[in-house]
């Protein structure tokens, strides 16, 4: 039964709204409510897959990302002694953000930050909350 209801109350805001968009409409008390229609559109970008794995970690230089939190850069110090010493043959860079999660293209660390992830060949994404 309480599956029913959430549908019965979709089905009446869709006929209140009719399908083709929204209504404006005066609520018992002069106030307005508008009823919109639950259909949205689709994402114009298309989806694609997540990036390729690489296949052995030995030799690797791996990335740490730390975003700008406060126990970010604890964690990735930490992350980076336990990296080296289940796979000694690794190289470990440590990016530390001190602007966003991740930085937008358009800031001044821009050109920091797209070396780094050249120079890398894997990374590995730390948020410090």
């Amino acid at each position: 039964m309480r599956k029913l209801i959430p549908l019965a109350t979709l089905a009446v805001l869709v006929a209140m709204a009719g399908l083709t968009g929204c209504s404006s409409t005066s609520a018992p008390g002069g106030g307005q409510y508008a009823v919109l229609s639950p259909w949205a559109d689709a994402d114009p970008i298309p989806l694609r897959g997540i990036s390729p794995r690489i296949d052995n970690i030995e030799g690797k230089k791996i990335g740490i990302f730390a975003n700008s939190k406060r126990s970010a850069m604890p964690q990735a110090r930490m992350l980076d002694r336990k990296l080296k010493g289940k796979f000694p043959t690794i190289e470990t860079s440590i990016y530390n953000s001190l602007e966003f999660n991740i930085p937008v293209l358009e800031t001044e660390n821009a050109e920091k930050f797209t070396a780094w992830i050249n120079s890398v060949d894997a990374i590995v994404t730390l948020v410090g909350d």
